[in-house]
């Protein structure tokens, strides 16, 4: 298997977004893509609330 061949990894996604050029963009678009951003930044938010309160149980039970 070739590098360019590896599955991407996680952040490649986050890195590629951050570095893309906003000048290229109209406001419409920019406006399209903050209402995005939050509603994955709301999704990240349920996941790491998911996980503490999942984590917090499994403690829980195997601490009787």
């Amino acid at each position: 298997m070739e590098l360019d061949d590896a599955p991407p990894r996680p952040n490649d996604a986050l890195v590629e977004l951050v570095r893309q050029d906003l000048d290229r963009f109209s406001v419409a678009e920019l406006e399209a893509r903050v209402v995005a951003l939050e509603g994955e930044i709301a999704r990240t938010r349920r996941k790491i609330e998911h996980a503490v309160n999942h984590r917090a149980s499994a403690d829980a039970l195997f601490r009787r």
